[in-house]
Order: C-alpha cells, then sequence, then structure tokens
C-alpha cells in the first residue's frame, strides 16, 4: 500500500513505524472474515482494512472526526486479523499509534473524557480498586441489575496452603484486580507449581502491567507501571529467577512487549527486553514439564475452553492451553468459530456495551454448542463476562486442575 506520510510526522519514530505497517498490507481482505466488528455490522471502516486506511488517512494530513476516533475505538484489539494476514501486518502496533495521533488531533465528549478518566485511576490500582469493591458489595442490594451481575456478592479469601521452599523459583505476575475478584486463580497456580517443584515469588508492590493506560493511549502512565515493575523484578532476575509466570493472557501478552514498548529507552530497553524474554504465560510454562504428578483421571464432566484473544492472537499460543489440558485428562468439546473475541477485550466491555454484549451472547452460544457441564478460560476479564450470562459455571483452567491436587 503506498503512502504519503506528512514531513511532520514520517521523520518520527511512530511515523517510521506507522509507515513500514501500512505498507506491508496488499488490502486482500482475509482480515476481514476473522475481524469481530466487522462481522456484525458489515461496515468496511469497522473491519481491519478499513481502519488501517482511516489511519493512513490521518498521517497523510487527512482531518481527523470524531467518527474516524470512533471507528478505530470500536476496534477489540483481539488481533485475530494478524492471525488471519498472509503478509504479517502488525496491526496491533498500527492501532496503537493511530489511537494516540486521533487522541491528539480531537477532543472526546466531556462525559467520555470523565468516565475514562475514572477507568484509569482505579482498576490499575489495587487499593483503590479493593476498597470501591467492598462499597459496591456493601450496597449491592440497592444496585441496578446490570451492576449486580458485575460485582461478586462475597469473596472467600484463599486458605493459606503451606508450600515448601524449592531451589527453582519464578516471579508470579498479581494482576490489578484478579486478587480481589478471584484470589483462588493466583492459588491455584501457586498450588500446582509447588507439586512440581517450583517456587513463586509474589513481589511486593508490584503495579499494573500497563495494559489498560496503554490501550486508553494513556502511554505515560502506561510506562511508569512498567519501569517499576521492571524496577521490581531486576534483583530477583540477578538472583536466578527462571521466569515471570502470568495466568491472565492479558497481562501477559503486554508483559511480552515491554521489550518492544521501551526499545527506545537507554535506560530500560535492555532489561525490559530480558523481562519480555522471561515471560510466560502458565499454561506455556508447564508445556516443559513431566505433568505425571498432575495427571488426572479423566473427567466425567463435559468442558468447553475458551481461548482468549490475548492467548492465541496476541501470545501466538493457540492450542497450547488445549494440549496441556489433554495431557492432564481432560476431554474437552469442539467449538465453533474459537477464533473469535468473547466481547470482554479487557475494558471493552466498558466502552463499547452493546457490541460487547453481541459479541459475549454469540460465544456462549457457541461455548454451549458441546452441551458443556463447565467453561474454562485463561483471562481474568473473559472470565468474569462470561460470568455475567453463562448458565453454566465459568472458571480459570489452572482452578480446575488444582482442585485434584492434594
Amino acid at each position: 500500500m503506498q503512502t504519503v506520510i506528512t514531513a511532520s510526522i514520517s521523520d518520527t519514530r511512530e511515523g517510521q513505524e506507522a509507515n513500514r505497517i501500512i505498507r506491508s498490507c496488499v488490502h486482500c481482505g482475509f482480515c476481514t472474515a476473522t475481524c469481530p466488528t466487522y462481522r456484525l455490522s458489515g461496515d468496511e471502516l469497522e473491519g481491519p482494512r478499513g481502519r488501517i486506511y482511516l489511519i493512513k488517512s490521518m498521517l497523510e494530513g487527512r482531518e481527523v472526526s470524531h467518527q474516524t476516533q470512533q471507528h478505530l475505538d470500536r476496534c477489540l484489539t483481539c488481533r485475530a486479523c494478524e492471525t488471519a494476514c498472509p503478509s504479517g501486518v502488525e496491526y496491533g502496533k498500527l492501532l496503537d499509534i493511530g489511537r494516540t495521533h486521533a487522541k491528539l488531533k480531537t477532543t472526546r465528549p466531556l462525559i467520555q473524557r470523565l468516565y475514562r478518566f475514572l477507568l484509569l485511576h482505579t482498576l490499575p490500582y489495587k487499593k483503590r480498586f479493593n476498597a470501591l469493591l467492598k462499597i459496591g458489595q456493601f450496597f449491592r442490594c440497592c444496585l441496578p441489575e446490570k451492576l449486580k451481575t458485575m460485582i461478586p456478592c462475597r469473596i472467600d479469601s484463599p486458605k493459606d496452603d503451606f508450600f515448601k521452599v524449592h531451589p527453582r523459583t519464578v516471579i508470579l505476575f498479581s494482576g490489578c484486580v484478579q486478587p480481589a475478584l478471584a484470589p483462588d486463580i493466583n492459588q491455584s497456580v501457586a498450588k500446582v507449581l509447588d507439586v512440581l517443584g517450583i517456587s513463586v515469588i509474589h513481589v511486593e508492590n508490584e503495579q499494573c502491567c500497563g495494559a489498560l493506560s496503554h490501550h486508553l493511549t494513556a502511554t505515560d502512565k502506561a510506562g511508569i507501571f512498567m519501569r517499576k515493575n521492571i524496577d521490581l523484578y531486576w534483583p530477583l532476575i540477578e538472583q536466578g529467577v527462571e521466569a515471570i509466570i502470568s495466568s491472565a493472557s492479558g497481562c501477559g501478552v503486554h508483559i511480552k512487549e515491554y521489550g518492544y514498548l521501551l526499545r527506545d529507552d537507554e535506560a530500560y530497553a535492555d532489561k525490559a527486553a530480558k523481562v519480555s524474554a522471561m515471560t510466560r504465560d502458565i499454561a506455556e510454562y508447564l508445556s516443559a514439564f513431566d505433568l505425571k504428578k498432575l495427571k488426572r483421571r479423566s473427567s466425567p464432566k463435559n468442558i468447553a475452553f475458551h481461548s482468549p484473544c490475548t492467548l492465541q492472537h496476541g501470545q501466538k499460543l493457540h492450542g497450547v492451553t488445549e494440549s496441556l489440558l489433554g495431557r492432564l485428562g481432560l476431554t474437552l468439546t469442539d467449538v465453533p468459530d474459537a477464533h473469535l473475541c468473547c466481547g470482554s477485550a479487557g475494558i471493552y466491555a466498558f466502552l463499547e456495551e452493546e457490541i460487547s454484549s453481541q459479541l459475549r451472547s454469540d460465544k456462549i452460544e457457541n461455548l454451549m454448542r458441546g452441551k458443556p457441564d463447565l467453561i474454562l478460560t485463561a483471562n481474568m476479564a473473559c472470565l468474569k463476562h462470561l460470568q455475567q450470562k453463562s448458565t453454566v459455571p465459568v472458571r480459570h483452567w489452572i482452578e480446575e486442575v488444582a482442585t485434584t491436587l492434594a
């Protein structure tokens, strides 16, 4: 695709990167078939190819309207288009550049700015989120039905298990909201790894991974989070921890991109690349182990697995968790259109409720085709999103594995 990017942008690092990515697109259209928003609307501008044209037009100096910004906002950043693209177009990176440029060229309505401000200043901060969650639980009976489904009645803290100290150690990334909304997930990770002879380190004062801020174009704030985490991890890396483990694929994919995002920071570029190289999804990490100690009999349950977009498209780990569960004796049902997004997409469900709800309905319908007794997934946001409407239990797959351990 030919480009004529304006001189004020073309000489910048972002402009050069955007130019490279846009020129790699041959506008073949394979991406449109895998794009959730295009499939719902049939609008070319609601698909990757159309959004690439919009970004190209912006960078070539054409007017940026609120409608242009809305088309970019409606992208779920699921990156299914990247998996389908025969030319290897790095659409996710281009979208980030496009959204940042649109932010500089137009102003959002006040209500949108306030809503995004609240999200940015609550969700990434554990103490603030925990306080708001407790308030929400206290007044839950008075809330509208829509909010009730988003706030759990009660969350019991997991019992403290006695874990042995092992020579091999890993850092377990905790996440922002996961410890408050689903503390059993990381407890299950620690339990499984303990059985395999791995000690887990929980890093005190760990920050948000930065994904939420990054996708809301608060790049400076995202950078602060990323650098702080690198500073916290670095002494442990020097002491010999062998990996950084994430049980939330949305966090995992972002930490794996620290090296790219901080590539121009002389003080952090090398450390960020090291952190990214050491980061593993829990399924990716466990796949290298002999799993005899975790082996279980075939489950009588029908189980459907929802593979989050951040796992299969972002981290390119399609089939890894499914294969692992098969090795552990679980039989999974077939799920039609498993490559499509469930509509959660981090905080997308808060910002684009109508589209998100439709995608969730479609996803649950496909997950239920095999008449499962249980739905497993690998990402906190997907889990909570599906739980709101699923008629069968939804849980993280590592919790199911941990339930059979002594």
